[in-house]
């Protein structure tokens, strides 16, 4: 399938005179704009290309800017979060990399919220490469090929003569050389050019585009052997700036008692000891969010001090006495009881959403039928960084900087909190010490800048506590999923019945149906590959008592949990080889339409593009296999085994094969993973790498220990002590990644989410290879050491 960009909606145009780049700290004798998203296909027919007849102003609000100044430095500005993945330096080597420019003249700035000029910065999805390649691509030969035309123009020779080396423009014939920075002011007054005189590089051609770090041009790496990282020296040095490092003066440190209830009020308070702690200014009763919240505050009671030490001291002395009638069910949730309820449910029929054959023709007239159910617990992100927010409000501005994954939002909703216009919100995104999808939603943002308010405009800073983060997170969603299925007289499945029922992330934005949305059902359920005569899809009731949001990859976690346990049950059950029975499943080399499926969402991609292949998930399953030796789902030895499970999700393939031992004590020793991974062409093989590896250990701890509960309501962890995750000892002792589909006509698929579903299933899977122990419920936690499951 063809990568061409001809119909992509993207607009460039030479914008050097128009001083859009004032107030940002960056300056250029050159300075492009480009602009891409769905709007613009929309717009009136003009040219993709050119500085003629752009639509509506559009080069006063570009989605991203390409500056070359005199000196030849080139700074890219970039509107994509930097939370560990890596983009902040991808996105920029793929524009640099076009262009020809030397890496130690490339510097990146990281743009403000302001999504009507920089296009879309909610950094989530696996998007960001996925939706910016091509048109980056295109930005970097734009610019490449108007420096060339400006050394032409210099010259009086043709522009065919002329050649872009290493950050600068050879004249052929002669060897005669200009710089970047010599041709910048040249190249200023040049029209943008039209899209068949723009030549992409080949991939032969790539300096740092699909290189391993060893494959490095010397001066892009710190040293031999590793790569590159735009802001790797400032980050390994501690000067890279986190949202806890921003200072500003005057200002005050805040923390917050936040309801243990989700939905809880506050009955009283007495805060005479807390106003007694040294440092201490003000305690502040804040409003508590009603249901649904969305992203607003919980609320509760804020103590805001001249130290965080302070404002935390402050804290503890508080008594407070919470009213839990304004909370309603959520007073007595306890996720015990909330999985038996789930599990009793799931045995009723439930919402269909999607039906292929007759599932209970198939199911009445089997030879054989087996049945299952599958429990996956709530998670909370647990980044490295808990939220943390200052906010300073002054001559009806505000002015915000935190870690946020979504600015736009954090900005919107300052303005709508505030009633101030757009214009006067300013929101400064800073580093991520990771996210996982919790600082998408910017409640502590919000809670910065009321706070700010409150105290007459001075500057506060809200700092979350590991405690705070664990106990009020947007939790990942706890899920049931029970499976049926029929088999004939030759052990072919002929009928699949699949119950899910989970709390939806729908909860946070109205009242709650109980069910999965669309785009939940679309992460494993609907979009199940299978060659089955007879499937039917359902969902059950499970009604949200937490706050429900993204997780890493969200919804696929249970589901291919289930999915892909359920499918080895069904191997042994039949007695196959559990791989040979996956590849039977899935059945002849097919691309399915999605809409096909009732599934209409396929991660907002077009369906064309983006098909269900089923000879993309046969080739990672095969290069898994192969790579790991299967040994046809024998034991490798006493109580050591193999296990396999593949998923596709943010349109990638992702196989995986757990070389496990489990001693008699029941530890669990994993000796090897094999990740055959599938995203089509892979820009920065290192970050793809290090995010599998990633994705792998946080894979292994959903499998293993890291859960949340609750009981009355409130939740029942408060640190690393209880929120479990894998040490040194507990991840893989190798973890290999294999390339599959690294070309250049599959369409690029996302790399940060789709390593981790499959993990917890192949270890499960390996689990009951080697022992013959199945597990259900996860974590495993202490069940292979009581041999209940």
């Amino acid at each position: 399938m063809s990568t061409s960009t001809t119909t992509d909606p993207l607009l460039l145009a030479n914008v050097s005179r128009r001083g859009l780049l004032k107030g940002l700290g960056a300056a250029g004798a050159l300075v492009l704009a480009a602009r891409w998203d769905l709007a613009v296909a929309a717009e009136d027919e003009a040219p993709k290309y050119g500085a003629d007849a752009m639509p509506h102003g559009w080069v006063d609000n570009p989605n991203v800017f390409i500056s070359i100044a005199v000196d030849g430095s080139v700074t890219i500005i970039n509107h994509r979060a930097e939370m560990g993945q890596g983009i902040r330096t991808s996105l920029v080597m793929v524009i640099a990399d076009e262009m020809g420019a030397d890496w130690s003249s490339v510097k990146v700035m990281q743009a403000d919220a302001d999504e009507a000029r920089y296009g879309n910065q909610n950094t989530d999805g696996s998007r960001s490469m996925r939706h910016f390649f091509e048109p980056l691509r295109l930005c970097g030969a734009a610019a490449r090929t108007m420096l060339e035309q400006a050394a032409a123009q210099h010259w009086q020779v043709p522009v065919s003569d002329c050649t872009t080396t290493v950050h600068q423009v050879i004249h052929t014939p002669s060897g005669r050389a200009l710089s970047f920075g010599e041709l910048a002011t040249t190249a200023s007054e040049l029209p943008v050019p039209e899209r068949q005189f723009l030549r992409l590089k080949t991939r032969e051609q790539w300096r740092y585009i699909n290189k391993q770090p060893d494959q490095l041009p010397p001066g892009t790496t710190e040293k031999a052997g590793q790569p590159m990282a735009i802001d790797g020296r400032d980050i390994v040095s501690g000067k890279a700036i986190y949202g806890a490092d921003v200072i500003l003066d005057n200002m005050l440190f805040a923390v917050i008692a936040r309801p243990p209830v989700y939905g809880a009020s506050i009955q009283s308070v007495d805060d005479s000891a807390a106003l007694q702690v040294p440092g201490v200014v003000k305690v502040v009763q804040l409003p508590t969010a009603s249901i649904a919240s969305a992203f607003s505050p919980l609320g509760g009671v804020a103590v805001i001090a001249n130290s965080t030490w302070a404002a935390l001291s402050g804290r503890k002395a508080l008594t407070i006495t919470w009213d839990n009638s304004s909370a309603g069910d959520n007073a007595a949730y306890d996720s015990v009881a909330f999985k038996a309820a789930m599990e009793a449910e799931s045995l009723k029929p439930g919402k269909v959403v999607r039906t292929q054959g007759d599932i209970q023709q198939a199911l009445n007239s089997a030879d054989q039928r087996f049945e299952a159910s599958y429990y996956s617990p709530h998670m909370a992100q647990a980044p490295m960084e808990p939220p943390v927010a200052i906010a300073h409000i002054k001559d009806g501005r505000v002015e915000a900087w935190g870690p946020v994954q979504n600015p736009q939002a954090a900005r919107d909703g300052l303005a709508k909190r505030l009633s101030l216009e757009a214009d006067n919100v300013t929101v400064h995104a800073t580093l991520l010490g990771g996210g996982f999808g919790r600082k998408a939603k910017p409640d502590f943002v919000f809670e910065a800048a009321d706070l700010s308010q409150i105290m007459d405009g001075r500057p506060v800073r809200v700092q979350w506590s590991r405690e705070d983060d664990l106990h009020h997170s947007f939790f990942h969603t706890v899920s049931v999923d029970r499976l049926e299925a029929s088999f004939n007289k030759e052990s072919e499945v002929t009928g699949w019945l699949h119950r899910s029922l989970s709390p939806s992330i729908k909860s946070l934005f109205g009242p709650d149906s109980g069910h999965m949305s669309d785009i939940e059902l679309a992460m494993g359920v609907r979009n199940m590959p299978f060659d089955i005569p007879a499937i039917q899809q359902e969902t059950g009731e499970a009604m949200a008592h937490v706050r429900i949001g993204w997780f890493r990859s969200v919804y696929n976690i249970p589901h291919a949990f289930a999915i892909q346990s359920f499918v080895a049950e069904l191997a042994h059950k039949a007695g196959k080889d559990h791989r040979d029975f996956l590849l039977e499943l899935l059945g002849p080399d097919r691309q399915i339409d999605p809409r096909n499926q009732n599934e209409p969402w396929n991660y907002r991609e077009d369906p064309i593009r983006y098909p269900i292949d089923t000879a993309r998930y046969r080739d990672v399953i095969k290069t898994a296999t192969r790579k790991a030796n299967w040994p046809g789902g024998t034991r490798i030895a006493a109580r050591r085994a193999l296990g396999l499970a593949v998923h596709h999700s943010f349109m990638s393939y992702a196989a995986v094969v757990m070389d496990v031992e489990v001693s008699e004590q029941g530890e669990v020793i994993i000796h090897r993973v094999d990740i055959a991974f599938d995203c089509g062409p892979q820009v920065n093989p290192e970050r793809i790498r290090s995010q599998l590896e990633g994705a792998c250990a946080m894979g292994v701890g959903i499998a293993m220990m890291t859960q949340i509960t609750a009981g009355d309501g409130k939740v029942q962890q408060d640190n690393f002590h209880n929120y479990l995750v894998p040490r040194h000892s507990q991840v893989p002792k190798e973890i290999h990644i294999h390339a599959v589909n690294d070309r250049l006509d599959v369409p690029i698929g996302g790399a940060g989410e789709p390593g981790v579903p499959p993990i917890a299933p192949a270890l499960c899977n390996a689990i009951f290879a080697a022992t013959g122990q199945r597990i259900r419920t996860l974590p495993i936690a202490g069940q292979l050491r009581t041999g209940n499951s």
